[in-house]
């Protein structure tokens, strides 16, 4: 995969597909634990963390993905004329974690981009739904491009808006509060140490400016469009910071603008929580959202599509067996529409349009 323009060498990656097999938390129990596949017994996960956990725990190990697995796409026909009026076709993107060039790849696989990488979308609407940096080689190249095109977008009458993820808040921590001691209630940690073992990227923090700063600390962290409740984390940690999507916004910005280590931590670690939809009781969980912050169908990334699907850690020992994924993964009585391919992981940078076939 050639890098994008500013992009510095990526940063080798150590650990292999067995090292999913290797911590606790990747198998059979707490909130790392695989879906269950069809004729496997797998107990509900809980809600929270296991006790003790703490998010200074790497969240997710990162494989080495190698640059070399291109998923196969069919020649494009000729983009149609886009519409330049009224209100435009709706995409979601799921987490690209500092993956440039899949990212301009798979918006120009949906024409949303054109070959110079500006945006002919026309009036079409384009939501990126957090973790835009980490364990990828170009995160504040991601950063940029989301940040044009939203300028782009709304010059064409259309929009480019993104959500903030885990990773934002992660790595506005580390910038903000390095190796300040905080509470994690599993004993002293510090987002330093989180966001180097979840994938911190040296280049990234070196040309991390003020206005990157101000803008990830801005984002939303809930939207609702066209019957969709759009959110980062699979999870109903939303819920403790307000009961209307207002009123979280406004929550998460107020304890941004606050600068307390402590809660930030807080804030953080929340929205690290994963894997509330799945197995029983999921569909319950994502009701609890709809009804409290409307939508008919939750659309989220965060967790990735493999792990939802239990397709990762097997004990078969074959190296190169990596995930598969064509598409978004709806789950939860089909409530639930899950966006992140696993691009960290071999997988595949999703960007789809709404509504689904199914």
């Amino acid at each position: 995969m050639t890098q994008g323009a500013g992009q510095g060498p990526e940063v080798e990656r150590t650990a292999t597909l067995r090292d999913f097999r290797v911590p606790g938390y990747v198998h059979e129990t707490g909130p790392y634990a695989h879906s269950a596949r069809p004729g496997n017994t797998v107990a509900p996960v809980d809600e929270g963390y296991p006790e003790g956990y703490s998010p200074t725990q790497r969240d997710l190990p990162v494989i080495n993905r190698g640059d070399t697995l291109q998923v196969p796409v069919d020649p494009a026909p000729a983009p149609a004329p886009r519409q330049t009026t009224g209100t435009g076709p709706l995409y979601v993107v799921g987490d690209v974690h500092g993956y440039l060039d899949d990212l301009i790849t798979a918006l120009r696989e949906k024409d949303l981009i054109d070959s110079a990488g500006q945006w002919c979308a026309g009036t079409a609407r384009l939501w990126f739904l957090g973790d835009f940096t980490d364990r990828g080689p170009d995160g504040i190249g991601v950063i940029d491009l989301v940040m044009r095109l939203s300028a782009e977008a709304a010059a064409a009458g259309g929009y480019c808006k993104a959500l903030m993820g885990n990773h934002e808040l992660l790595l506005l921590g580390a910038k903000r509060f390095g190796d300040t001691p905080v509470n994690s209630g599993a004993g002293t940690a510090t987002f330093q140490a989180a966001w180097l073992l979840n994938g911190g990227q040296k280049t990234d923090m070196d040309r991390l400016q003020d206005h990157h700063l101000q803008w990830m600390a801005r984002l939303d962290a809930v939207e609702e469009v066209d019957g969709y409740l759009l959110v980062h984390s699979d999870t109903t940690a939303y819920l403790d910071y307000g009961d209307s999507i207002e009123a979280v916004n406004d929550t998460v910005r107020e304890t941004l603008t606050r600068n307390d280590a402590d809660e930030c931590w807080d804030l953080f670690r929340k929205f690290t929580k994963r894997f509330s939809f799945r197995d029983e009781g999921g569909a319950d969980a994502v009701r609890s959202l709809l009804d409290t912050y409307g939508g008919t169908r939750i659309v989220h990334g965060h967790s990735p599509i493999p792990y939802l699907l239990g397709e990762v850690g097997s004990e078969d020992g074959e190296e190169d067996a990596g995930p598969v994924v064509e598409g978004p993964h709806v789950y939860a009585d089909g409530l639930a529409i899950a966006m992140d391919g696993g691009v960290t992981m071999a997988g595949k940078l999703l960007v789809q349009q709404l509504p689904l076939d199914n």
